[in-house]
């Protein structure tokens, strides 16, 4: 993170997934502002709408872009979300939860998820979206009701 003389911070990044959190509608230029990085807390909002988090997620999935979760796409989330973990998963078990997630997931069997295969997921277990809601982002609405997370802000 680096301050600028605008007074606004801002970070450079690459193509990953943080850039795509914070730069999900930006100007993908490989830096961070700080109203995009406010604007993009507003998915994490507990009023935020579950198909707008499904939605969200799924394109977070979607590492290539492609408009598919691929299965490389796949077991890379797999793999990262489980490094969060202390449960030290080998690489075959890793491969097995891949494998029986695309056989359960992609019903066309065209060897991709597409957003309406997400979307029948995350109806199906919701628990999938548990982690897109910071309940403290509606008391920082509620203490500092200028504070608008999807407001536009000039740069």
């Amino acid at each position: 993170m680096v301050l600028s003389t605008r007074k606004s911070f801002f970070w450079l990044c690459s193509e990953t997934a943080v850039c795509k959190i914070y730069l999900p509608t930006g100007k993908r230029n490989g830096v961070i502002e700080f109203g995009e990085f406010v604007r993009s807390l507003s998915i994490f909002h507990p009023h935020t709408p579950e198909h707008e988090k499904s939605s969200f997620m799924f394109k977070l999935y979607d590492l290539d872009g492609t408009g598919f979760i691929q299965r490389h796409e796949l077991k890379k989330m797999v793999s990262a979300l489980l490094s969060e973990t202390d449960l030290g998963l080998s690489e075959e078990c890793i491969e097995a939860i891949v494998e029986q997630t695309m056989v359960e997931v992609d019903t066309n069997k065209d060897g991709k998820i597409d957003e309406e295969e997400w979307k029948d997921l995350v109806a199906k277990n919701p628990a999938i979206l548990k982690n897109m809601t910071l309940p403290y982002l509606k008391e920082v609405t509620l203490a500092f009701p200028s504070f608008v997370l999807d407001s536009e802000v000039d740069d």
